[in-house]
């Protein structure tokens, strides 16, 4: 019988992961991620859905109610190092970072995996709405869910081959009705518990107030200038922007402005028309190759540059450095440095990167 930990967050989603590899004969570990456990009782509860204790709280109450171990890892110096740093680093950067998919990448899989494997376990299991799918190069890749509305494929791009082979995904079977059904038919107390959304340690998502907590320095005012370096106004500090960004300027321009760029260097917002903030050439650095092992010249693939963006028909040319240059059929807006690019062939992930220019 194989051996499987899965990562219980305290949701529905993980919950019925669990629920249904324990229906199918696997040798279920339910395990949840601590992060925060040197904070105050109120400040844990406080933080967002993955984090606070009643998800812990809920967890335990599930694996109790399914009949399997469970057990509280603690990850918070890994969780530290691999996500909160990176983060803040991100944004003094002038960049936009994904957490949730470091998050995926450093603590939910590799360390995860590392101790889960220490303990005998042969998988690890998470609740995403995603597939593992096996291609016929003998490749691991990561295949859409069955319901395009809960898709989590685009957070899940750099994951390794290692962890692929070692990962169960039995929730991107199912729609999200289904899965609440499910644990709705289980008796598990969890089967209406609502979605987080914020990200788990901005959880009211004043991203300035927690850099500012995070790095002990206060937002510095600036100045907004045009694409020429004329000065418009003044800003608020280069952490409450992001490229394409419309509302909150306070800029009487007497037309629409936008966000087009950002200068940490300067501590300059660069604002521009809409036409500004759409491009249709970016530059990918950091790409972790899924389906093959490498780009043999160019090769058409849809492209997507943000979790909510549809994507869309670009072509990748891998420059001699690594790095990947995208050329997109239409110009897309908002092209942000630090967010993840991800490419699909079909339903699956071919491979991705982070925008570093465009």
């Amino acid at each position: 019988m194989s051996k499987v930990v899965v990562g219980m967050s305290g949701g529905v989603d993980s919950s019925v992961a669990a629920y249904l590899l324990k229906e199918q004969g696997y040798d279920v570990i339910g395990a949840t991620m601590q992060i925060w456990q040197d904070e105050s009782a109120q400040a844990q509860e406080h933080e967002g859905g993955c984090c606070g204790l009643s998800a812990v709280d809920d967890a335990r109450r599930v694996a109790d109610a399914i009949g399997i171990p469970y057990y509280v890892m603690n990850f918070k110096q890994d969780f530290k190092e691999r996500v909160i740093d990176y983060f803040v680093r991100e944004y003094e950067n002038a960049r936009t970072p994904n957490p949730c998919i470091a998050c995926n990448r450093y603590v939910k899989w590799e360390s995860l995996l590392q101790r889960s494997m220490e303990i005998g376990a042969d998988y690890i299991a998470t609740g995403h709405y995603a597939r593992i799918k096996k291609l016929d190069n003998g490749r691991y890749t990561v295949q859409k869910s069955v319901t395009a509305a809960k898709d989590q494929t685009y957070a899940l791009y750099n994951l390794t081959q290692f962890q692929l082979a070692h990962t169960l995904m039995p929730v991107g079977a199912y729609e999200k009705p289904q899965i609440r059904k499910i644990a709705e038919d289980a008796n598990l107390l969890v089967a209406h518990k609502p979605d987080s959304q914020d990200i788990c340690f901005v959880s009211d998502g004043n991203y300035v107030k927690f850099m500012e907590e995070e790095t002990g320095r206060k937002s510095k005012p600036g100045n907004f200038v045009d694409e020429d370096g004329m000065v418009l106004g003044k800003h608020e500090g280069i952490w409450h922007y992001t490229i394409g960004q419309r509302k909150g300027l306070h800029l009487a321009l007497g037309k629409p402005a936008f966000v087009k760029e950002i200068r940490p260097q300067t501590n300059e917002v660069v604002i521009g028309g809409a036409e500004s903030v759409f491009s249709d050439t970016m530059i990918v650095d950091d790409v972790n190759y899924m389906a093959v092992e490498k780009l043999d010249g160019k090769t058409e693939l849809c492209g997507k540059i943000r979790y909510a963006h549809k994507g869309a028909p670009c072509i990748l040319e891998p420059l001699a450095d690594g790095r990947l240059k995208v050329t997109f059929h239409e110009p897309q807006r908002a092209i942000t440095p630090g967010q993840a690019a991800v490419f699909y062939q079909d339903d699956y992930i071919v491979c991705g990167g982070t925008i570093t220019a465009k």
